[in-house]
This record gives C-alpha cells, structure tokens and sequence, in this order.
C-alpha cells in the first residue's frame, strides 16, 4: 500500500510517523504534513525534474480538479474560487481591488490576527478610507450580545466591508458568520471572513452563512504545507471588483501564445470576470498537491465528524487544566466553540517558562498573545492526555 493509498482514521497518527512529539497540538499554528502529502509533494518534484515544462500541464489539470475540492469544502461552486499563496494573499487582493471611495469606512475588530488587519489599514491610507474598531468582548459572552453591539455600530455609521475571522486565533472564539453576514447587508456592508482557524475542523459554507468574501491558507487545519491557499468571491461581487492587482495569467486564455504557435501573444485579451482571475502568476505546485492530498484525507473523514473529535478531546483536556488554576477562554456556549482551547496561565505564573516547559517535554502547543494555546486534530487520541496533563504539572513544579 502507497502512502497516497493509506486511508485517514479519527486518533490514528500512523500517517505521521516521523512526528517528533508525544502529542501535537499546534495545528492552529503549523500542522505537521502527513506522510501521504509528503508524498504528494515528492511526486511533483520528481515528475518535474524528469520532464521539466512537459510536466506543467498534468499538475495544471490537477489544479482545476483541486479547485472543485476546495469549493465542496465550503459549499461554493469552482468558478467563484481562487487560488492565493496564503491567506495574507487572499486579504490583500480584495482589499486592493474593492471600488473604494473616499470616507468608506471599514469594520475591523480588536483582537484580531494581523492578517486580516493590515491589509484593511493598508488599504485605508491609499484610498481615504475611514477605519471603525469594535472588541470581541460582548461576542465572547454571547452572541446575542456582541451582534447588538455590531448592528448598533453599523446603524451609527454604516460601513463598506466589515472583516471579521472565522475563529479568533488567541480565544479560539468562533463568530456567527451568517447573522453577522445578515446585518452588514441590512445596512449595505459586506462581509470578509478570515477563515484560516476555520476550515479544516470547523464546518464551513459561505452560501448558507451569505458570506461575500473568505480567504484561507494551507498550513494549518488543512494540513498542508505553506504556500498555497484560496480566496472565495460571491459571484455577486466579482464584477465590482477592480483587478488593480492582475497579472499575466489573469487574462482570458493566458497561456496561448505559449501552446499554439505564432500569432498569440496579446496585451488586450480582457481580465477573466471571476474569482480567479487573481491568479497573476505561476503558483507553487508543490504546496498546491500538498493541500489536495491533506484534503483528500479531510473528505475521507468529513468536517463535521472531525469537529466532534476534537470536541471530544477538548472537553476532557480542558477539566484538568482549570483544575490546575488555568483560566478557560473556551467559549460557554457550543456555537462558539472551534478546536482551540485557549487558556491564560494560573495566576502569578509567567507563561513563557511553561510553555517552553511543555515543548521541551514534546508537547506541541502555542502562546499566542498571552495565552497557552492547545489545538489538536483528527490525528490526536484522548489516550495522549494522561503524558500532556504529567508533562504539565512538571512543568508547573517547575
């Protein structure tokens, strides 16, 4: 049996057996790749040092049949999916090609990952933007109470774009997209979602939450490399964008002046009026046969029983560290949970010598911003919590 061929089990790391932890959980950080997409990724590498260009269309033609991967994931159609090299990427282009004018105000929230913050301020310095800042404090003790507080600051001053994540990277909060998609339209906003602490492990569809825009990169809950990730448009949208980021494989049939001979090379064929005409250059095709092959494994397995797994393993993980004096940021509720539990350290301990503590003791985990952040996957089992709560506890005597 192939590595390619092997097929995904719930908290079974038999695909990851170069893994030099006793239990990983960082993948809201870097997931680690599974021996099937190293494989992936060794295919594409050994088919092009064979044959050289003579290799591009084949792995070109795997593109578009990832591209209907990737849009069954999150319940789009294909055309309105392109690809990106991360979710930086994704957040750049439409926040260079809205048709901004001056005084547009954009929603952005405190708190949230920078990459779907400076894109926005970016944008507001070359356009004349006017940029609203609300908290996430009101959605963090309840939803009701934070889209009150959402709606309310839209109906003071109505925005353009409101951009929002998915899941907050240092809470592990999970926002309600759909009702928060409901009220930018009420007052004519739309809605980019930062979806990279999302797909993967939470259950995603941009048509039934009436998202206009989502980005996402690889390297995390999806479990491929670094490099590649996708940007979703609402069909609805594309035609208002400005492609002031195109470039040459943007164009209509870009790549025929290279294929049939004289007489094709043209600067005028028109800019292809969907998502993915913010593909302007060549993209890694490593990295893209790395996300195919780590969402072949994700279909395999589906979304939905991957986030029941991880609840799982988080309802017993969390217990034992509460009782150790950690303060939970998981939300109270279950619409509002996603797979991080993220915790503040008890009170007077320094996090960082715990968390080199717990790396040391080959426990894989996070410290964003203050927070100790444990994320685990469809490959972590709850028989690894007995080492990660000893390692813990060492690691707090010391």
């Amino acid at each position: 049996m192939t590595e390619t061929s092997r097929r995904a089990r719930l908290a079974d790391r038999s695909l990851f057996s170069t893994l030099a932890y006793d239990a990983y959980l960082n993948h809201a950080g870097i997931s680690p790749p599974s021996s099937a997409v190293v494989a992936a990724v060794r295919e594409v590498v050994d088919d092009y040092a064979a044959r050289g260009f003579a290799a591009w269309p084949t792995h070109n033609e795997r593109r578009a049949k990832l591209r209907q991967r990737i849009a069954s994931l999150i319940g789009a159609s294909s055309d309105d999916v392109g690809f990106t090299t991360n979710t930086t990427s994704g957040v750049v282009q439409v926040a260079m090609s809205l048709p901004w004018k001056p005084g547009d105000r954009v929603l952005l929230f405190r708190g949230e990952f920078p990459s779907n913050v400076t894109p926005w301020l970016q944008a507001a310095k070359t356009f004349g933007l006017e940029v609203r800042w609300l908290d996430l404090d009101a959605f963090a003790r309840s939803h009701e109470e934070g889209l009150a507080l959402y709606e309310r600051a839209l109906a003071e001053g109505p925005a353009r774009l409101v951009a929002v994540s998915a899941v907050q990277f240092q809470t592990g909060l999970r926002m309600p997209l759909r009702a928060m998609a409901e009220v930018a339209h009420k007052f004519e906003a739309e809605l980019f979602v930062d979806a990279v602490q999302a797909c993967g492990a939470v259950p995603v569809d941009v048509r039934e939450g009436r998202v206009d825009y989502l980005a996402c990169g690889s390297h995390k809950w999806l479990m491929g490399t670094e490099g590649a990730g996708f940007l979703y448009v609402d069909p609805a949208r594309v035609s208002s964008l400005v492609p002031r980021l195109a470039g040459w494989l943007s164009h209509e049939e870009p790549v025929r002046f290279l294929l049939e001979g004289a007489g094709h090379l043209r600067y005028d064929r028109p800019i292809r009026p969907r998502a993915d005409f913010i593909e302007g250059g060549n993209v890694p095709t490593t990295a893209f046969a790395a996300l195919d092959a780590s969402l072949g494994l994700i279909e395999e397995l589906g979304v939905e029983a991957i986030y029941a797994h991880v609840q799982r393993y988080l309802d017993a993980l969390e217990p034992a560290l509460v009782e150790r004096g950690f303060r939970s940021a998981r939300s109270a509720f279950a619409e509002g949970r996603s797979g991080s539990l993220c915790l503040l350290p008890p009170e007077g301990r320094a996090l960082e010598p715990l968390h080199r503590a717990l790396v040391r003791e080959r426990i894989g985990c996070a410290m964003p911003d203050g927070h100790l952040r444990f994320s685990p996957h469809w490959p972590n089992h709850t028989d690894e919590l007995p080492t990660v709560i000893a390692a813990l506890d060492r690691a707090l005597r010391a």
